[in-house]
């Protein structure tokens, strides 16, 4: 029988009958699987043995689905410690639906604890992912994601093997409470810091703080970089319907986890793949909606990458002209006043997706995993609070303040710019450059009584690309200098190759491409260079000309360590720049599902 790319012989003669229950069906099904649990002789004993060892019957091996579960699950990343209790109402579901389920790990991170950052190992997740679905009798696979790198790693492997998938986020912790007021993770981290810089809060009353910001499982309750993505997956078409927001703790999680099980059982009878979803209108829906809620920049770095696996031509500058339509509907921190709890109240990601659909700005046919096309789904989706999801009569913020892309002699390949977490007033400004080369200098320096910046400066912070850290950590917002917090300056422009938080705030200037560590403009800046940050005309340019920029070049050196091997090494050896999505030079594009050589 031919079992997709790759051409497998089924039993002639019937004897591996008795030992699957079922022998006809297996090999009727044509399943991917039975490359492996459909072999006669040595090959298929040794596989369906090793399997019944956990004490499964021979009537799994029957030609049913066999349905991976690509968990993240690991205590060291805390947004994903509960996903152990997801998939077991994923393998729940599979079982209802007559599919034969197996949970497999998969390399697992969060930005919470790992150093220097988790988006050095996004990579990494995808390729394993990518791999072991690749390489084990699968014929479908859900994937468990939680903190933000893992829902892009998950997809990207997805998309290169291209097997039947969905799948199922973790959902967000439950709202921060302290002292009566919500408190956002992540954001209310850069506040306290403020606020005990200032002396307006004592250690003490910080230490109280810190235990009231994540007080239930699940990732961070702001629209930072995990929710985001958990929307961008939904908007894709590859989570169903209104599973983004559900709280980790909610049973309603559960409910999706277990209905995510039994369609994937669906999607494999219907061969319905990542390619079929994440297309090119997908992709569309998924940028526009990141506008409307105001999501996290680092979104626009995911999507390119996942672009890039699947061959759906996708450019940097396309994100400013998708989005600029938009309006920010969604009141949520960063930019606004409300958390994720909130918002799936009120009607969550549905609910916007209507109000795009409404304004003829969402592709109504983009199919999605429920087989539907995405247009059906949200067309009666109802909202139950206006003040957490506007309308585009009455938005939170305008049509054309979300993320703009920026070039300029600054950045010749594109930075961008989060509008709705920065300070209208800064986004035309000129000022004198204050240069850092790493991110370390620059803290080393900043609580100096007698550092040389003022409010009208703009800092710039660099080394902290791809390759310049190497991983490009989310370090651009930097803390303003303790002598300017006392004085009440509350925002300044900075600007830096590397990322920001998407729970953080502030006139920051990211991926600024090229990075200085490979040369770019930004490594050719000095201090006492003037900077023009021109938002609404799109521009980000140093009064400095060409020849002289050149001049500058032979004197340039790298101020970043080179690794010298391990997976650091690699990183850097292959990572493109942000405005590419920093994905592997050697990861872009599709390798399909072809079984792999039996060698046993």
């Amino acid at each position: 029988m031919s079992i997709d790319e790759g051409v497998v012989e089924g039993p002639a003669d019937g004897s591996v009958d008795a030992a699957v229950g079922g022998g006809d069906k297996a090999r009727e099904t044509g399943r991917r699987s039975q490359a492996w649990f459909g072999g006669t002789g040595r090959s298929g004993m040794l596989y369906r043995s090793w399997v019944r060892n956990q004490g499964y019957g021979a009537e799994v091996f029957d030609g049913r689905p066999v349905i991976g579960i690509a968990t993240t699950w690991s205590e060291l990343a805390p947004c994903n410690a509960h996903l152990d209790k997801v998939a077991e109402a994923v393998k729940r579901g599979v079982y209802m639906a007559g599919g034969f389920p197996l949970i497999f790990p998969v390399v697992s991170t969060g930005e919470t604890l790992i150093r220097p950052t988790a988006m050095l190992y996004r990579n990494m997740i995808a390729m394993t992912a990518e791999e072991l679905i690749r390489g084990n009798p699968l014929d479908g696979v859900v994937l468990l994601s939680g903190c933000d790198k893992t829902t892009p790693g998950l997809l990207m492997g997805a998309a290169s093997v291209d097997l039947p998938s969905i799948m199922v986020t973790g959902g967000p912790m439950l709202n921060g409470k302290f002292r009566g007021q919500d408190v956002g993770s992540g954001t209310h981290v850069w506040r306290f810091e403020t606020e005990m810089k200032a002396g307006r809060m004592t250690p003490e009353e910080g230490a109280m703080a810190e235990g009231c910001m994540a007080r239930s499982a699940g990732h961070c309750m702001t629209m930072g970089t995990a929710s985001t993505m958990a929307c961008v997956a939904e908007a894709l078409g590859m989570q169903l319907p209104g599973s983004a927001s559900w709280p980790a703790v909610d049973m309603r999680r559960m409910e999706v986890a277990q209905a995510a099980g039994q369609r994937i059982v669906g999607m494999v009878e219907e061969d319905l793949k990542p390619s079929d979803v994440m297309t090119r209108e997908a992709f569309e829906n998924a940028i526009r909606a990141v506008a409307a809620i105001g999501g996290s920049t680092n979104a626009i770095i995911h999507l390119l990458a996942l672009a890039g696996r699947l061959g759906v031509p996708l450019t940097l500058d396309e994100f400013d002209g998708l989005a600029r339509p938009v309006p920010t509907l969604v009141d949520l921190m960063p930019s606004g006043r409300f958390l994720m709890e909130d918002f799936c109240y009120a009607g969550g990601l549905p609910a916007v997706l209507r109000e795009l659909s409404d304004a003829g700005l969402l592709n109504r046919s983009a199919v999605t995993v429920t087989g539907q096309p995405i247009g059906s789904l949200v067309a009666d989706a109802e909202c139950w609070n206006r003040e957490v999801i506007r309308t585009f009569a009455e938005p939170l913020q305008p049509a054309g303040t979300g993320t703009a892309i920026l070039h300029g002699n600054l950045a010749p390949q594109g930075a961008v710019l989060k509008q709705s977490a920065a300070s209208p007033e800064l986004l035309t400004h000129t000022g004198r450059a204050v240069v850092f080369d790493s991110p370390e200098e620059y803290h080393r320096l900043a609580d100096d009584p007698d550092i040389d910046i003022t409010a009208d400066d703009v800092i710039v912070v660099r080394g902290a690309g791809p390759r310049g850290y190497p991983g490009m950590p989310e370090v651009a917002n930097v803390p303003l200098p303790k002598k300017l917090i006392e004085q009440g300056v509350t925002d300044m422009v900075r600007i830096s190759d590397g990322r920001m938080s998407g729970t953080g705030y502030g006139t920051v200037v990211l991926h600024v491409a090229p990075e200085a560590a490979v040369g770019g403009p930004l490594g050719l800046l000095r201090t006492g260079d003037t900077i023009t940050l021109d938002v609404p005309n799109r521009r980000l340019s140093v009064d400095v000309s060409d020849e002289e920029l050149a001049s500058r070049k032979p004197s340039w050196e790298q101020t970043v360590d080179t690794a010298t091997g391990g997976w650091p090494w690699l990183y850097t050896q292959h990572v493109l720049q942000a405005d590419e999505g920093a994905d592997f030079d050697f990861l872009q594009g599709s390798r399909g599902r072809a079984v792999p050589r039996d060698s046993h």
